[in-house]
This record gives structure tokens, C-alpha cells and sequence, in this order.
């Protein structure tokens, strides 16, 4: 449950000392200021201290256009744009009939504009607001199939937002017509409300839109659920496998067993986008495993699923042990149980984790945890969908490691091949992909868009690596990035990120290895580094001290290229 807007506006005088802070200018063809309002107190809920500046009303073009306008001296790091529906509307009618039919062409143009200028003169990240569809009804049914009346061209603008922001590489989109779809017209807009203040968005419908833009937010600040931790009877079947056997639970066509089948179904479609599952029941784990094995109704197998944990300890040691095993943020982890008591052991005992308050009837399931939008993304790259291969093998390569007397001998045993290669256009999304979601092996934590990595591959004042990794379970896939700058008296490592599924492999070794080599081979015989230290990061906080570089201070290193020893690897 969201909290009211009369709750948010109590946040904004809360003590906001220690979290997060970031500059965001709000501007608009519409009355902002409760939307302001609204993203700072639920921004608070999320541990941000948002410093949003409300620009004046109607007011864009100006504040895109000035250089010297408020939004360019405020420095934002991000700017939201609100365009509202009716404003638009307002702007089709008053255009010439035979113009109709290109509106929404001529509209994307004026918008890539905004964000073109934006980037360009303040290197800021753009949310922007999509249209709500709002259909005069002048052709009635018939106007889906009119180019020039009003609701088709909306549709087309919204598509064409879509496609732009791809595009751009710097913008995200609120879906603001998933919301309307979702709650309805009326619940979305208040038209008294419009017409006195032209406030486009009803007071009970701004905790939603500000949770969409604090989601992106979160999500661009590198902040996302990654897992998915599953319970099993009642939750992901009616009944309880252990007393009722395998044919009595309700999975399929068997009583309420279609709402199960339609949230397996859903959970399926998230791995195939990055998402992994993982099994947390209270059960014997031989009766646990058998409806993935043998029910024919179910969708979900074991394939699908990167750790199976079914015992009788508590699930809250038994989520611990999940994730040490696949080493990600307790925080990128979401649990679901329909059991109320073991939700509240679990939030009590492990405050990180997000536990939803599932509905009591399964047939809400699937509806419940749409509306949260708790897997909210900003990319998707082709790697995403073999993440759970990935940690079904990480799971086998922690069993193998506890069968070996000596970590030594273990490396040795798992044939690891890296590969250091200069960054290429099939890898964009991929790289992207990792500086915006890489937060704990993060040297100074800059996250970068995929256009923003093609600038990078293409400069001659970079030197780029991306780093891979397989062994005799499987491909890691693309696990590390670094990015050097070359300044000129040394090459300066502005990036340098990996995934934590391969630490303690000698991977850092290897990436350094490759980093010295790169400098050389630039005919550099210094680097320099930096550490930035964030809430996340502390892991990484003295390897340039363990690489044997030189500490400056205020996190600042260098190393003389001709004294470096190659450190020992295992990796070929």
C-alpha cells in the first residue's frame, strides 16, 4: 500500500541527513508543484534526499532553450519533464486540419530537441512523462483507424517516445498510460482540478507517479532487484505437496490452480529478461523438487530455478545462505510467501530485503505484483536471459570448490579462459548494462548510457577493455569493464568494474594484468587511479593498495609501469 500524498508532503520536512542526495529540475506544460511534492517525500521513503527544482508553469521552452536559465545555473542531474495530455490536446486542435495526421511527428521532433539541447549543455539524465490516452471521441469507435484524429495520434507519440529514448541512450520514459490503464481515467485525472489549477494528476494518483520516477531513479542510480526468492505450497501451488502428494496439489486445471499456473508464468517471462528465481521452503527437499520433475502442469522447472533450498531451518538463514551463494545485495532481493508469519520473520530479521504483502487470494497474484513493478529495469541486453544458467553453474562451482582441501587447488581444477578485449558495438548494451548496475566492485561508480559507451569506444582519448570469463561449468559471459583516459602524463583508469560472481578467482589479477599491459601498449609509463567510496563499495576499497600502487591520498593512486610485477592467475 503507497503511502497518501498528504504523507509525502509530511516527508519533505523530515531530517534527510545522510541520504542520498541529487539535484532534479521538474518542468512542465502543466501545474508541478505537488508533483515535486510528491517524488521528494516518496523519494525519502527510498532513502533519497531529492533536491527538486520546480520551474514555472508552462515554462519549457525557455528553460531548455536559455543558457542562462535556472535550470543550467541549478545543475541538475536529472530533469523531468511532465507534458500533460490536455496541453496536447490543446495543440491539436488549434493545428490545421490537414496537419492532423503528422502531429505526433511533428511533437517527437520538438521533445528529441529538448533532450538534445539538455545533454548537451548539461550532461543530465531526462525523465519524461508519456501520454495518458484521452480521446475527444469526435470519430467515435472509428477514430483508431483515423490518421488525424486525436487518440491515434497519441498512440503514435507514445510509440515514437519509446523508440527516441532508445535511441537517445540518456532518456527514460514514466508510462503514465500503464497507470491510466491500470487505476482509470478518473482515478488518474480530477478535470475540476484541471480547469481551476491545470494540475494534470489527481492528489490520490501522485504517490503512483511518483513511485514510477523514483523507480527509474533507483534503477539509473545503479539500485534494482536482481532475485526473485520463492515459497512453494501456496504460493507457487494451492495446497501442500508434502500432505496432499503430487496429484492433490491445485496447479493447472485443478481448482484454483490456474491463478498459480498465470504466476509461474510470469515469473518465467522475468528470467527470460534477467530476473533469477530461487526456491525457499520449509519441506523435504526430495518432495519439494518433485512437482518441477513430474507435475505436467507446472511451468516452472527446475531449469528455471538458480538455487534450490527446501529444509526445515528458518527462511530467513536459509535466504542468508541464497544469497552468499549467488553473491548480490541482500537489498536486489525480493521475497514471496503467502505465509504472514513467515514474511514478518523474514522483514524483521533481514530489514534489506523487500517483502510484499501478498494478496490472500491467488487469483490477485499476478495482478499485485504488476502494479508494485518491483522488477523495474532501464536496459536489457541478450546476456540477460542466460543469468540463470549462470548461477545454476556458480551453485555447482561452490559445491566443487567444498570438495577440494586447498582454494589453490580448486582454481587450478576449474580451467578458467579470460579474455581482455577493446570494446565493440555487439557489447554496447552489455557494458552499458554493467555501469549502471554495478555497485559493490565499483572503483569510482560512474555510470554510463550505451550511447555514451559508443562516444567512449570511438574516441581516441580512451583506452577500453571489456573483460570475459569461462571455465569448465560454463561462460560467465562479459564480467568486467574498464575505462582509461589518456591525460597527458598517464593513463587514468576512470572505470573499473566487475561483477562479484567471479571474485576471489584471481579475475582482479588478471584485469590489473591487462590494465598495466594496456599502458604499455599506449607507450604510457604511469597510471592513475581513483577510489570514490560509496555505501556499497567498501570491498574494493584497498585494491589498488593490495595491487601495489602508490596511495596519494583522498583515494588517489599511481603506479610506475616498469616496476610492476604480472600478479599470479589461474586464468589462461
Amino acid at each position: 500500500m503507497l503511502p497518501k500524498f498528504i504523507e509525502l508532503k509530511k516527508n519533505c520536512k523530515k531530517d534527510m541527513t545522510g541520504l542520498h542526495e541529487m539535484k532534479i529540475a521538474l518542468m512542465g506544460d502543466c501545474a508541478t508543484q505537488h508533483i515535486a511534492t510528491a517524488i521528494k517525500g516518496f523519494g525519502f521513503t527510498k532513502g533519497f534526499a531529492f533536491d527538486v527544482l520546480d520551474t514555472d508553469y508552462n515554462q519549457v521552452i525557455p528553460q531548455v532553450m536559455d543558457q542562462e536559465s535556472e535550470t543550467y545555473k541549478f545543475g541538475p542531474f536529472i530533469v523531468l519533464m511532465a507534458m500533460c495530455v490536455e496541453k496536447l490536446y490543446e495543440e491539436f486542435v488549434a493545428a490545421e486540419p490537414e496537419a492532423r495526421a503528422s502531429f505526433a511527428k511533428k511533437k517527437i521532433d520538438e521533445y528529441v530537441a529538448y533532450w538534445t539541447t539538455l545533454k548537451e549543455r548539461c550532461g543530465c539524465k531526462i525523465i519524461m512523462f508519456n501520454f495518458p490516452e484521452a480521446d475527444d471521441r469526435v470519430y467515435g469507435n472509428f477514430g483508431s483507424l483515423v490518421d488525424s484524429s486525436f487518440i491515434r495520434q497519441v498512440r503514435e507519440l507514445n510509440l515514437l517516445l519509446g523508440d527516441k529514448a532508445q535511441e537517445s541512450g540518456n532518456v527514460y520514459i514514466v508510462d503514465v498510460a500503464y497507470l491510466q490503464n491500470a487505476f482509470g481515467r478518473s482515478f488518474l485525472h480530477d478535470e475540476k482540478l484541471y480547469y481551476s489549477a491545470k494540475m494534470t494528476f489527481a492528489p490520490d494518483a501522485l504517490p503512483y507517479i511518483a513511485k514510477e520516477v523514483v523507480s527509474i531513479i533507483e534503477n539509473i542510480t545503479g539500485h534494482m532487484k536482481k532475485c526473485a526468492v520463492l515459497d512453494l505450497d501456496n504460493t507457487l501451488w494451492g495446497g501442500v505437496v508434502g500432505d496432499d502428494g503430487l496429484d492433490g496439489i491445485q496447479i493447472g486445471e485443478l481448482g484454483i490452480g490456474k491463478a498459480f499456473a498465470a504466476f509461474q508464468t510470469y515469473l518465467k517471462e522475468l528470467t527470460k529478461r534477467g530476473v533469477i528465481l530461487a526456491v525457499c521452503s520449509k519441506n523435504d527437499e526430495d518432495k519439494a523438487k518433485e512437482p518441477f520433475i513430474k507435475h505436467p502442469e507446472m511451468v516452472l522447472r527446475l531449469e528455471d530455478i538458480a538455487i534450490f533450498v527446501a529444509n526445515w531451518e528458518d527462511k530467513a538463514s536459509n535466504i542468508r545462505y541464497i544469497q552468499k551463494t549467488l553473491n548480490i545485495g541482500m537489498d536486489s532481493m525480493v521475497f514471496f510467501d503467502d505465509n504472514p508469519f513467515e514474511r514478518n520473520l523474514v522483514s524483521s530479521m533481514i530489514p534489506e530485503i523487500t517483502v510484499p504483502e501478498m494478496p490472500e487470494d491467488p487469483a490477485d497474484y499476478v495482478s499485485f505484483v504488476q502494479r508494485s513493478n518491483l522488477f523495474e529495469t532501464i536496459s536489457f541486453s541478450k546476456d540477460d536471459s542466460k543469468r540463470t544458467k549462470q548461477y545454476r553453474e556458480e551453485a555447482g562451482r561452490v559445491q566443487l570448490q567444498a570438495s577440494f582441501s586447498s582454494y589453490e587447488d580448486y582454481l587450478k581444477n576449474l580451467e578458467m579462459v579470460g579474455q581482455a578485449l577493446p570494446f565493440d558495438t555487439f557489447h554496447y548494451p552489455r557494458i552499458a548494462q554493467l555501469t549502471q548496475r554495478s555497485n559493490q566492485f565499483n572503483l569510482r561508480t560512474i555510470r554510463y548510457s550505451e550511447e555514451d559507451i559508443k562516444n567512449i569506444a570511438l574516441d581516441d582519448n580512451y583506452v577500453t577493455r571489456y573483460f570475459t570469463l569461462k571455465d569448465k561449468f560454463g561462460d560467465h559471459g562479459l564480467i568486467s569493464v574498464v575505462i582509461m583516459k589518456k591525460e597527458e602524463e598517464a593513463l587514468f583508469v576512470d572505470t573499473w568494474l566487475m561483477s562479484c560472481r567471479v571474485l576471489k578467482r584471481g579475475m582482479e589479477e588478471y584485469i590489473m594484468n591487462s590494465i598495466v599491459a594496456a599502458a604499455k601498449e599506449a607507450g604510457y609509463d604511469k597510471l592513475r587511479a581513483q577510489y570514490i567510496k560509496t555505501p556499497k563499495n567498501s570491498m574494493v576499497e584497498h585494491i589498488y593498495d593490495n595491487m601495489g600502487w602508490k596511495a596519494l591520498g583522498d583515494g588517489n593512486y599511481e603506479l610506475e609501469v616498469g616496476n610492476y610485477e604480472n600478479k599470479k592467475t589461474y586464468i589462461n
